[in-house]
């Protein structure tokens, strides 16, 4: 369910974040909304992970360094 909420700041914060927006095809809701659960998420670390970071867990092997380089070899020279 979605809530409005009234936000006052600086005309020129205003006009920078609506520019910003446009040119990252978002909403300025979008980009607060954001801000907030990463604001939450930091002072709460118990709290869900995204689906992208859920989907990542256990995807990387444990390698080692040298297994790491030898693979860059092989797959640039």
């Amino acid at each position: 369910m979605s809530t409005k909420i009234t936000l006052y700041s600086d005309e020129e914060l205003i006009n920078s974040i609506k520019l910003y927006a446009k040119e990252h095809n978002t909403s300025v809701s979008k980009i607060v909304n954001n801000f907030f659960k990463n604001l939450l998420q930091k002072e709460n670390p118990d709290t869900k992970r995204s689906k992208i970071t859920d989907s990542l867990i256990g995807k990387l092997k444990n390698i080692d360094e040298d297994t790491y380089k030898d693979y860059l070899q092989e797959k640039y020279l």
